[in-house]
């Protein structure tokens, strides 16, 4: 009697969390794998289920929808919506008795923003963020919290978002020390606690800077060389993990440094890929580098 193989089990991917350890790819049912520097990730996107809609608020969807391959979001409308309309950064909450941390963020040079984030999660706003280096600037209510939010887009014209793009291009080409890092965060820190318009109930906090680089593993960082700009059924992904920052992996790839943003992991039904020598198929958009010397254009 011929015996059936038996089909590989399949995981679902419900993202990248930072932990006390380090960072951990998290898959439904709550069992975690570490990612831990020079470890080898290599999956395969199972054949023929689609990408489906991971639900909102720890709820499944409904529908099951099928979400686009390229988005970081993997919700459709309906759960995008629910999902939003629970989020603190929605602005829908006002009553939400817990204390907020008021934070600055540094990205790399030029790259600053002003966020808020709930005092007892720490830190892991800012390691979820991808944050390089940050520090505290002031602690107190919500509504207050986010008056200085405003205040700072309108006095100091801080943005309150950074595209991920613009933070995975500076890198691998960030400033040797920490004091090097720190130092547009320190000048935008006493420019914020100088401000008249401060709010009374905001607790001002002292600079403090917190550096993430060797957390990410930033230090001696190469270049990447594209990013993963979604995922296929039937595609592999395999790679040896260099850095990880925010949502992001750095893979040591046979075609280079390539960035998979984990995000666009989730939705996907995916196996083990085995072995050493599995080939990077998935799409990836490559980044374009400047010649020297040489103009594209007439401007």
């Amino acid at each position: 009697m011929a015996q059936t193989s038996r089909a590989p089990r399949t995981w679902k991917c419900s993202g990248l969390r930072w932990t006390v350890g380090g960072p951990e790819l998290k898959w439904d049912g709550g069992r975690g794998s570490p990612l831990p520097r020079g470890k080898r990730v290599a999956f395969e996107v199972a054949e023929g289920g689609g990408r489906t809609c991971v639900g909102a608020r720890g709820h499944t969807c409904p529908l099951r929808a099928a979400v686009p391959e390229r988005s970081t979001g993997a919700r459709c409308e309906e759960c995008a919506r629910l999902d939003r309309a629970h989020s603190v950064a929605a602005d829908t909450i006002a009553d939400d008795p817990r204390p907020y941390h008021v934070y600055l963020a540094w990205f790399g040079p030029g790259l600053l923003k002003v966020g808020i984030t709930a005092e007892e999660r720490g830190s892991a706003r800012l390691l979820e963020q991808g944050a390089v280096c940050f520090s505290w600037l002031g602690l107190g209510p919500l509504m207050a919290a986010r008056r200085s939010e405003e205040l700072l887009r309108a006095a100091l014209r801080v943005p309150d978002r950074i595209p991920y793009g613009e933070k995975r291009a500076v890198r691998s080409v960030l400033p040797g020390s920490a004091a090097e890092r720190a130092a547009e965060l320190a000048d935008l820190h006493a420019q914020a606690l100088a401000l008249r318009e401060w709010p009374e109930s905001l607790h001002r906090e002292p600079y403090q800077p917190v550096d993430h680089v060797d957390a990410f593993g930033l230090t001696d960082l190469p270049a990447a060389v594209g990013e993963v700009s979604g995922l296929i059924a039937g595609g592999v992904a395999s790679g040896e993990v260099l850095a990880a920052a925010g949502p992001d992996l750095h893979l040591a790839t046979g075609r280079g440094v390539v960035v998979l943003d984990t995000r666009l992991m989730t939705g996907w039904e995916l196996i083990p890929a085995g072995g050493d020598t599995v080939e990077f198929t998935v799409p990836v958009r490559e980044f374009r580098r400047e010649v020297p010397g040489v103009q594209e254009g007439l401007f």
